[in-house]
């Protein structure tokens, strides 16, 4: 590209143009290293001519010394690919698209609603015949939201809905052909990531602008497209992220934003990425008028723009992001962009023509190569999941593609293998396949003996996002919560009618400390007795915790190991039976099942658990899988939720444990987990359990990240949900285990609630979830005898049960054991100067053979058995 004078800026907007000066400021800043901020970037946008070298300098180096860290210096990659246009059909209507239609034109030119099965597996074929890797599945929305021809082709084929057809057609993909599937499907929720992931090595979608304006305005070019929205599209980014899929975004520049916005939407991108390490490469994008289009007026983005825009991201993205231009874009001028800092061309197709710019043809792959060495590089190709995740494994890389990846990719470079052509190789999981035991199988005796082996992971580092992003995101939840009204009203209130309580009043007395707060235990003790009598309940029951080999990232987990972590273990199906009659020999009626998401475990694994158990103990009551677990099971057999809890259901499940709730407000949530269910897809999987008469427990895990306004909102949406359903059993108080959680080891959360604290959240869990939740269970094993006998002065009535084992919290640094024996709940009880007695799951009368075998034992099983097959 020659050398110009600086031209007038082509991003619509009425920003001026900035001064010399500024400019010279913003190129000597990035030449000296130092990080730029938005409105830096926004001036280095507009460089030109002598100034756009000296920017493309920086950003030449910036990613020459990214890719020497990479291991593979002076390589530019691009991957080697199909073009799969799925359906082109859409429910959003943006104004330069050329690739969506309606079903009308379809119609008339004799092509179907979507690409049928053969019409996939065909492209796929000759791709993979021609040497291809990679299958990109390009499609509109859920055009079936818009388009009833849409919705009667998937009834007619059997899909539920489109991304049912894209799961099914890219398992087909993998099956016959081998090519690894990239999906291209558009908005994406957190549980649809979840059931794509097992499918396909990467995912994409554009984040193309953060300007809202560009939206929501008449006129704008994504008016009247509700997935263009830049928030629903940057919560695609950070979900993906959550979820660990490798994900392709980028901006689209030229389509009417202003150069700040512009510089604010790479900022937006180097946030997710920062804080999930999900953004596997970041396309920049020119836009490109287009015939028979809203936009077919609109100026084309400039070449001198486009490289100024690949610069900057270099610079803002920094030396580790892969940054992408389409070399069909380009107009020849292939040096000036390897100048500006691109280190990847994308995907090349010898076969399918870029549907998305049919009027732009692909270079051949060799003129791609020869202009990639003019400027310095050797092109080499990729794989559609980029090295750096191949090289990474678990939990990027489900296991499932393992083999397929791994067929086609360089064991040393992660890059795609020289001279192989994909073939088509097994995908689906055999019936029986359950993860090998073995492990630390006696971690649930030997936590109270030996402890754990290290206070964190080595991957502590990496594997939770970044700290020091995390760290800026829970600032305002530590915020204190500014209370207003009148304590003593509030005691007031409570006194004469719980439920009349305003928020403002609850949220005072969730304050309360001092003879305040002793006022309000006695007023919740009160509403306790007048509620379900003097009685305090337990249950004699085993926790079985069938494996802790998890990858989901929850910060506030000490509990969760990779599978080649020294107290990692997995249980067999006998060992899980085993423990379930040792416990019914013991006087147990509940087992109490939950694990970590091993990645091997098949969505159908968790029926076979419950299977083993009714097998060897047809009485025993299974009180097992998690919300988290739920979803994990129904998105890796392709069901929806409603389907696989029948299923589970079927197969001997009778209660779930409403854990994996946290605090129900994504503000919080997301700073606690890194790839947990969001809050509404809690509330949906235990919305639709109670539904199927499968009833729940309940429960809020506090005093770390959050505020009394959080619990607040927590209790309120818990009795919501309970006055729709009516399926909580209980709910359960489950104060933060600080001491190993790795939130609190980085510094961010607070050492667990106080005193205080576990008083005023069990009082008002009595108040403002009366009456619709008439238990509140205490946990002794988090708060010792103590603490729970305290809490049953203040609203409790159930001190939950015996647990036999116990490994969640004892790993998590819990000071309080294992186990309780019946005599020692009833202890408890007596402390607080109660009654006492034994319950079933769904607080009935236990049988006494039940009884008298409990007391036989007096539940010490680590005193009176060896656990089997350890």
């Amino acid at each position: 590209m020659t050398t110009r004078e600086p031209e007038e800026p082509a991003a619509a907007g009425t920003e001026s143009r900035p001064t010399a000066n500024a400019m010279r400021r913003a190129l000597h800043r990035a030449e000296e290293g130092v990080a730029l901020d938005a409105a830096e970037a926004a001036v280095l946008l507009q460089a030109r001519g002598a100034d756009l070298e000296r920017l493309s300098a920086v950003a030449g180096r910036v990613r020459d010394a990214g890719l020497a860290a990479a291991g593979r210096p002076g390589v530019i990659t691009y991957s080697r690919k199909v073009f799969i246009p799925l359906t082109r059909l859409c429910r959003d209507k943006c104004h330069y698209c050329t690739f969506v239609t309606v079903p009308g034109k379809l119609r008339r030119a004799g092509e179907g609603m979507f690409l049928s099965p053969d019409e996939v597996l065909d492209i796929a074929r000759r791709g993979a015949e021609m040497g291809c890797k990679e299958a990109l599945f390009t499609l509109g929305d859920r055009p079936e939201d818009r388009w009833p021809e849409a919705r009667e082709w998937l009834d007619a084929h059997g899909y539920d809905d489109t991304l049912a057809y894209v799961r099914a057609m890219a398992v087909r993909v993998l099956e016959e052909t081998g090519l690894l599937p990239h999906l291209n499907p558009g908005v994406l929720g957190w549980t649809d990531l979840q059931r794509l992931k097992p499918v396909a090595p990467s995912m994409g979608m554009m984040l193309e602008t953060t300007a809202t304006r560009l939206w929501s305005e008449p006129g704008g070019p994504h008016h009247g497209s509700p997935d263009k929205e830049p928030a629903v599209r940057l919560r695609v980014l950070e979900d993906a992220g959550r979820s660990n899929v490798p994900f392709t975004t980028g901006i689209l520049i030229g389509i009417g934003e202003t150069y700040t916005e512009r510089a604010e939407s790479l900022f937006a991108i180097r946030r997710t990425s920062r804080q999930y390490h999900g953004i596997q490469e970041v396309i920049v994008q020119n836009f490109r008028a287009k015939p028979d289009t809203a936009m077919r007026g609109m100026p084309d983005a400039e070449l001198g723009e486009l490289a100024a825009a690949i610069a900057v991201a270099r610079i803002v993205l920094g030396p580790a992001a892969r940054i992408q231009a389409p070399p069909n874009l380009v107009d020849g001028e292939y040096g000036s962009f390897v100048a500006a800092g691109i280190d990847d061309w994308g995907g090349v197709s010898p076969l399918t023509p870029d549907h998305v710019n049919p009027e732009r043809p692909w270079p051949q792959i060799e003129e791609l190569a020869a202009r990639t060495a003019d400027a310095g590089f050797t092109l080499k190709e990729r794989l559609t999941i980029y090295p750096e995740y191949v090289r990474r494994g678990e939990p990027w890389l489900d296991p499932r593609l393992l083999p397929h990846v791994t067929a086609l990719a360089d064991p040393d470079t992660g890059l795609a293998r020289e001279g192989v052509r994909p073939r088509g190789l097994p995908w689906q999981e055999p019936e029986d396949a359950f993860p090998a035991a073995g492990g630390r199988t006696d971690l649930h005796r030997t936590i109270d003996t030996q402890g754990r082996s290290a206070d964190r992971r080595d991957d502590f580092d990496d594997v939770y996002g970044d700290w020091a992003e995390l760290r800026e995101q829970a600032a305002p939840g530590l915020v204190p919560d500014k209370v207003d009204a009148d304590v003593k009203q509030a005691l007031s209130v409570a006194a004469d009618d719980p439920t009349r309580l305003t928020d403002a009043q609850a949220l005072a007395l969730l304050h309360a400390d001092g003879p305040a707060l002793d006022a309000l235990c006695r007023i919740a003790d009160d509403v306790r007795r007048d509620t379900v009598g003097d009685e305090v309940t337990y249950i004699v029951t085993r926790n079985i915790n069938f494996t802790n080999v998890c990858y989901t990232g929850c910060r506030f987990c000490a509990f969760a190991q990779r599978r080649t972590d020294a107290d990692a273990y997995t249980l067999s199906l006998d060992q899980v039976a085993d423990r379930a009659e040792q416990a019914w020999q013991l006087g147990a009626v509940e087992v109490c099942m939950q694990g970590g998401i091993h990645p091997d475990l098949p969505g159908s694994a968790y029926f076979d658990i419950a299977r083993a158990v009714k097998a060897r103990v047809p009485g025993m009551h299974v009180h097992a899988f998690s919300p988290m677990e739920v979803v994990n099971g129904a998105t890796r057999t392709g069901m929806s939720i409603r389907d696989w809890l029948s299923a589970a259901k079927e197969a001997g499940l009778d209660t779930i444990p409403g854990t994996a709730a946290e605090i129900l407000d994504d503000e919080v949530r997301w700073v606690l987990t890194k790839g947990k269910l969001p809050a509404a897809t809690w509330v949906e999987v235990v919305s639709t359990a109670h539904e199927l008469g499968i009833r729940s427990s309940s429960t809020m895990m506090y005093g770390h990240v959050d505020q009394p306004h959080h619990w607040l909102g927590h209790l309120r949406l818990l009795a919501e949900i309970q006055q729709r359903t009516g399926g909580f059993t209980e709910f359960v108080t489950l104060p933060f285990i600080h001491t190993n959680a790795p939130v609190y080891l980085a510094g961010i959360a607070r050492p667990g609630p106080t005193m205080r604290d576990n008083r005023a959240v069990t009082a008002m869990a009595r108040l403002l979830l009366h009456p619709h939740i008439p238990n509140i269970q205490t946990s002794w094993v988090k708060l010792g005898a103590e603490g729970a006998a305290e809490m049953l002065r203040s609203g409790a009535n159930d001190l939950g049960g015996t647990l036999m084992e116990e490994t969640i919290s004892r790993m998590a640094g819990s000071r309080y054991g294992s186990y309780r024996s019946v005599r020692d709940l009833v202890a408890i009880a007596d402390a607080a100067g109660r009654p006492s007695r034994p319950r079933t799951t769904l607080y009935g009368e236990v049988p006494e053979e039940r009884t008298a075998a409990a007391l036989a034992s007096d539940g010490h099983l680590p005193e009176l058995l060896p656990v089997l097959g350890d």
